[in-house]
């Protein structure tokens, strides 16, 4: 069952920009020891009236369903590959709805808009099937530290 809901770059709605902080650091960097305000000070960068990074917010009015950011790089074994679809996060109640699945298609659309021709996001092995269904292309396996799997947008 879908759900209804809206998707806004967070510069449009900055009122999400406290909770978009806190899922990022509370699914990727609390874990592994970083205060709050180091994700903070970097989601601050997807504020500035720049083409790239830009962070997307799905909300049904007031009420936030989750979030998704394109960066230049998000993984540091493959820095020559640019833009990166990063931090896909929705909220429990929002899952299997159709909420992450139109984050990342507007997040690669936007950026095909700005005349990017790939676009690029890695993801644990578990989450290949869902990438996969998405039409996005598996283009490398257990990359880095965490054996991360590399997807391409289509050409």
């Amino acid at each position: 069952m879908t759900i209804p809901f809206a998707i806004t770059d967070l510069r449009q709605c900055p009122q999400f920009f406290d909770i978009v902080a806190r899922r990022i650091w509370q699914a990727w960097w609390e874990p592994n020891g970083y205060p709050l305000d180091h994700i903070s000070v970097r989601l601050r960068d997807n504020m500035a009236d720049t083409p790239i990074p830009f962070a997307l917010v799905a909300h049904d009015g007031a009420a936030f369903l989750g979030t998704a950011s394109v960066v230049a790089s998000d993984l540091e074994q493959r820095p020559q590959l640019s833009p990166w679809v990063a931090a896909l996060w929705v909220e429990a109640a929002a899952r299997r709805r159709g909420v992450g699945a139109a984050l990342v298609h507007r997040a690669a659309r936007d950026c095909l808009a700005l005349g990017v021709e790939r676009v690029y996001l890695c993801a644990r092995p578990r989450l290949r099937d869902f990438y996969n269904g998405l039409g996005w292309t598996l283009i490398e396996q257990d990359v880095g530290p965490r054996g991360l799997d590399v997807f391409s947008s289509q050409p």
